[in-house]
């Protein structure tokens, strides 16, 4: 994933974490309001920020992005990593922004390449994001859940932060 530079070092521990992590969970929301989410490789985030995706225009998200425009994007490693990330959506069709995140494992969705018909950029501008960035390893985990219930002080735990992004002007 490609991470730009960002504006605080909040957002520079997002992107990191967001790269880390790489495959994140969008959910829209679907017919009569129920949510719907699926898998997509992030691969860029910008200095905006947003997050940047390759995706299908045939797709059912693309109906469900059209109707509301907003989508979440989770993320999380299994262990000690947890990611919510809320914005704006925005489809391009564009093939230089294409061209500039495509990855040869794309190829496996998008057989003739950027040039597919069916290929668009999703571009999902943050809005809000949280994240906890807990410590890694079961052992490390074990002792700061510990420490924590036994002392009250859960610094151990890592970091949590809430993140409101104000857009540029």
């Amino acid at each position: 994933m490609k991470l730009e530079s960002q504006r605080t070092d909040e957002l520079t521990r997002l992107g990191e974490l967001v790269a880390k992590i790489g495959i994140g969970m969008l959910t829209t929301v679907a017919d009569q309001g129920t949510l719907r989410s699926r898998p997509l490789a992030t691969l860029k985030m910008d200095a905006e920020p947003a997050l940047w995706f390759l995706t299908s225009i045939s797709s059912a998200k693309i109906n469900e992005l059209d109707e509301s425009g907003l989508a979440s994007v989770s993320y999380s490693d299994g262990q000690s990593h947890f990611i919510s990330v809320s914005g704006k959506t925005q489809i391009i069709r564009d093939r230089e922004v294409i061209s500039e995140l495509w990855t040869p494992l794309a190829k496996t969705w998008f057989p003739a390449g950027v040039d597919d018909p069916d290929l668009a950029a999703l571009k999902v501008q943050v809005h809000q994001a949280e994240y906890w960035d807990g410590p890694d390893g079961r052992l490390t985990q074990l002792y700061a859940l510990t420490k924590a219930a036994i002392t009250g002080d859960d610094d151990a735990l890592g970091d949590h932060e809430k993140l409101r992004v104000p857009r540029r002007i």
